[in-house]
């Protein structure tokens, strides 16, 4: 919006604007009556108009201000005429007829939608009650009997001075109306604007406040759904081999079920942790996110779920942005997560995390045990793991890529650069405390 609109018309009067001008209108009708009987009362003039005059003259100045904001220059016209017929024709009333003809000639500067038409009908009037006044002073100048005591010989005479007394006197009347009707105009248009601009501000506060949430749902349902979907499912197949086992191996099935337990801890930890930083994220604990330091217990849990996992760590381990740290862990949590559901109970899984000078990569991939029967499987999920996967790399300037492997099984690869990432960094000395040796030189360690 520009500071000057170039088509802004002020709004019509509301029906209590309109309600309070037919108040003053009445009141300023019964004001100009009563002025007029103290006028008349006191013999101000000598030869006062007729009464009918009188009451044609105040009513036109002060009835049609009823409908000021309505039309107001038809309106600025009236008044005007009934100024003339009461100066003219010596209606006993010199107060309230002048504040009518100034309150209806500030109207049309104020409320008048068209400015040109303002503007030449203030010209307008104004141009008209000076020749009226200019040639009522000249025919005065000539009758001895008006202003009587008064001379007048000489450019500076008495009379000259009162008649250029009147004229300066008018003219800051006139001008003084005008004046005022402007700045309300220019008040009225800078307060739309206020408003315009406000309801505006207000709109885009509750947009950004509605994609802040949606944000904030997005994020909450793909933390949900790594924890979830990871140890739920390692619990799912746990609790199925222990059903299947408990007559036959008791040993087997009480460690199934160890897992199941410990899986169960830690999805309970995990979600404690996130509703505790959902409730005070300033309070949050570093320390205690979940990184790619921490690959190793991950593979040593998807072993124990039951799928043959492999850890390879290439390049010499380096520190990495906090984000770009969750973000890989992730990804491997929710690719294990689908080898196990899609892969088939024969799959075994590769978990290869590669350093280089400018990023850091994690590719994942299964055998699939040429699994033709668990192709519908795998293309029927919901399709949210691989979503999330791609936000999350998304969110930290990676590319990922995910599909069917030409020798049979899937793969998922994350790449992210590590060039021009200032957040903090992350150092990995390490992968993770884990049960399984990892070696930093391509080779491979069996989990």
């Amino acid at each position: 919006m520009t500071e000057h609109p170039v088509e802004w018309a002020r709004p019509r009067p509301t029906r209590e604007q309109l309600r309070t001008d037919v108040l003053i209108a009445l009141v300023l009708a019964f004001g100009a009556t009563t002025t007029a009987l103290l006028y008349a009362r006191t013999g101000i003039l000598e030869e006062p108009a007729p009464l009918w005059v009188s009451v044609l003259g105040l009513g036109l100045c002060t009835l049609p201000l009823a409908l000021r904001r309505v039309a107001p220059i038809p309106v600025a016209i009236v008044v005007t005429i009934g100024f003339f017929v009461c100066g003219q024709f010596a209606v006993p009333e010199l107060l309230i007829v002048n504040i009518c003809l100034f309150l209806a000639l500030y109207t049309v500067g104020a409320w008048e939608r068209s400015r040109s038409a303002a503007m030449w009908t203030l010209i307008g009037a104004t141009c008209a009650i000076m020749i009226w006044l200019v040639v009522s002073l000249i025919i005065s100048s000539s009758t001895e009997d008006s202003f009587p005591g008064l001379p007048r010989s000489g450019l500076f005479s008495a009379f000259a001075t009162f008649a250029a007394i009147g004229i300066i006197t008018n003219l800051l009347y006139l001008g003084g109306a005008f004046w005022f009707g402007y700045r309300a105009w220019r008040a009225a248009r800078t307060q739309a604007m206020l408003e315009a601009q406000g309801h505006e501000l207000e709109l885009e506060r509750q947009t950004s406040a509605a994609q802040a949430v949606a944000l904030d749902r997005v994020a909450i349902a793909r933390e949900l759904h790594d924890v979830v979907a990871h140890h739920v499912s390692v619990m799912g197949i746990q609790a199925a081999a222990a059903r299947r086992s408990q007559e036959r191996d008791p040993d087997r099935a009480s460690v199934a079920l160890a897992v199941v337990e410990e899986s169960a801890h830690t999805a309970v930890t995990e979600l404690h942790r996130l509703v505790h930083t959902l409730r005070t994220p300033e309070a949050e604990d570093g320390s205690t996110t979940v990184g790619i330091a921490q690959l190793s217990p991950l593979v040593a849990e998807s072993q124990s779920a039951g799928v043959p996992t492999t850890l390879i760590i290439a390049g010499e381990p380096r520190p990495v942005p906090l984000l770009v740290d969750v973000a890989l862990y992730r990804v491997v949590q929710e690719a294990l997560t689908n080898v196990r559901k899609h892969a088939g109970r024969a799959a075994e899984a590769t978990v290869r995390l590669r350093f280089s000078d400018d990023a850091v990569e994690v590719e994942i991939s299964d055998d699939g045990m040429v699994q033709r029967l668990a192709a519908p499987a795998r293309s029927g999920g919901s399709g949210l793991g691989l979503r999330g996967m791609r936000e999350r790399i998304g969110a930290v300037g990676g590319e990922i890529s995910a599909g069917r492997r030409e020798r049979g099984g899937f793969m998922v690869r994350a790449r992210v650069p590590l060039a021009g990432l200032t957040e903090p960094a992350v150092e990995v000395s390490a992968v993770g405390p884990a049960p399984t040796a990892t070696r930093s030189d391509s080779s491979e360690v069996t989990a």
